[in-house]
């Protein structure tokens, strides 16, 4: 049995294969999150959505962004780490602070949405350690057995042996930098979380995009347009 055969869109086949030895892990979220639903709890985001990073093709993967867990806000979170659907309006403050820094790096003009889906056309894998969260309840899954799954990924994405930039922003996010910084194939980029109480320690002036796109073309593989206009 397939992980793909419990999804309303199934996953990349490439991502089915390389999660494949994480099925009884995946029953025993699936088997968490419908018990909390039954008693009541909004999990966030919407089912269809929890997922949706592995249905870009593991394949093309050239950059891997690492988030915490996903917007406790209804309405927001749609499956990509620091991404929030379309017509959120304000946009988060972690993203404002990414799109401040991507205007001072770039000089991209600020975008007036958040959707981050034209990054992950181009190779961007933005993906939560924890991939659920109650509403109005950050942090609230974690340890529920999301953090295996994501592992598993981030191994695998490695494992493949061609070019990968991680982006890891906060000090969650750089305990994996070891597993990471693997060979002449992959690079680690790393820096305080844009978030509002981190952002001025060093988020801030870190040249992210900019310093992405130049290892991807160290390790010969296509820089990001980062600019959401034109995607």
């Amino acid at each position: 049995m397939s992980i793909s055969e419990h999804l309303v869109e199934p996953l990349d086949p490439g991502w089915e294969r390389a999660l494949s030895t994480q099925q009884e892990q995946f029953a025993r979220v699936r088997e968490e999150l419908r018990r909390r639903r039954v008693a009541g709890e909004q999990v966030l985001p919407a089912a269809a959505d929890v997922l949706r990073a592995f249905r870009q093709p593991f394949e093309d993967v050239s950059v891997l962004i690492i988030g915490q867990d996903p917007y406790p806000t209804p309405g927001h979170p749609i499956g990509l780490s620091f991404a929030v659907a379309p017509d959120v309006r304000p946009l988060p403050r972690s993203l404002q602070n990414i799109f401040a820094e991507l205007q001072d790096d770039l000089g991209v003009p600020t975008s007036s949405h958040g959707d981050l889906r034209p990054w992950a056309s181009q190779g961007v894998l933005m993906l939560n350690r924890v991939l659920t969260v109650a509403a109005g309840s950050p942090a609230s899954h974690r340890g529920i057995g999301w953090e295996a799954v994501t592992e598993a990924a981030v191994r695998a994405l490695v494992d493949r042996g061609t070019p990968l930039v991680s982006v890891l922003w906060g000090a969650d996010a750089r305990k994996l930098a070891p597993m990471l910084d693997s060979g002449s194939h992959t690079r680690v980029l790393t820096s305080p979380h844009p978030s509002p109480l981190s952002a001025h320690r060093g988020f801030f002036g870190s040249k992210p995009f900019s310093t992405t796109n130049a290892a991807l073309q160290e390790l010969d593989a296509a820089p990001v347009d980062w600019d959401l206009a034109h995607g």
